[in-house]
Parts: C-alpha cells; structure tokens; sequence
C-alpha cells in the first residue's frame, strides 16, 4: 500500500534536537559539565545544526566539551521537554562508554572552550545536588537503561549508524 507523503510542509514544527553523551570513567563517576550559558552541571552535548546527522552531532559536542571522539551510536534515553523555558525540543542521551585511563587523561588535559566553565566526575549520589531537576532524572534513567542493558540503536534510515 503506497502512502501519500507531502514534499513539503507549510508550517513545520520548530523543534531543538539535543544530543549528550553519558561517559563513565573506572569508578562508574560521570562525567559532567558546567557552562557560562546554563546554571547547575549537565552530560556534554549540545544542540544538531541543520541536516547534521544525529550522532555526528552528539560526537561534536562531546569532543569540543571534553577532547573524546566517541563512536556515540546507542541511544540509552530520550527527554522530551515543553516550551516553558526554550524552545521545544527532545534531547537524545547516548552512551559514550566506561573510559580507559589514557581517555581519562585526554579529559584531564582537554581546554574546552569559555562556553564550559568546568569538567567534574560526579557519582550518581552527588548528582542531585550538581544539577537542575531534569538533568538530574534524565542522567538517572539513562543509567538505570545501561544497567538493564536497555539501549536503541541509532538507524539513519534504517541502517545502524557507522
């Protein structure tokens, strides 16, 4: 059965598309930022620009915040979030991966740019206090799918991601 799809749309949704990367080092810490445009600390990531592709996006982001370039191509939860504050949006966590010494060390000597104020490893019981609300229960479920061993792969039109 054919499906009749517009080619265009007149009105499409304006929506952010957020891409973070959940890193944990030996310890099971997490790593987290700071930045000069957000109070509290979060995963590293950022919005995608136009037609970036998902996971290149979240790559991005984790190595300008952090030095890693990560094959980010599992997807551990997705937050969608109302447009009290910013624009609409979904934010889309993956998994970055448990870290090796030498990455740990990559971090260490990585200077991000002015926009990151701070680089810390926080354990999941010293979350609550380092982050809004949201983060702090989008960082808690990611985590609770990586130990279900629950993760999406992420498909760009229907092929896994390389």
């Amino acid at each position: 059965m054919l499906h009749h799809l517009p080619t265009t749309l007149t009105n499409p949704p304006r929506r952010r598309l957020g891409h973070q990367a959940l890193i944990l080092n030996r310890d099971d810490a997490v790593l987290l930022v700071g930045t000069a445009y957000r109070s509290g600390l979060m995963l590293p990531g950022g919005s995608a620009e136009a037609n970036e592709l998902p996971h290149l996006a979240a790559r991005r982001h984790t190595e300008t915040d952090t030095g890693l370039v990560l094959p980010l191509r599992h997807i551990l939860a997705t937050d969608y979030i109302d447009a009290k504050h910013l624009p609409e949006g979904v934010n889309f966590v993956y998994w970055g991966g448990r870290l090796t010494p030498a990455q740990e060390s990559i971090v260490a000597r990585h200077r991000p740019p002015h926009t990151i104020t701070a680089v810390h490893w926080l354990h999941a019981t010293q979350l609550p206090d380092a982050m809004p609300p949201e983060q702090h229960h989008r960082i808690t479920h990611a985590l609770e799918a990586l130990t279900r061993g629950a993760h999406l792969p992420l498909l760009l039109r229907g092929t896994p991601a390389e």
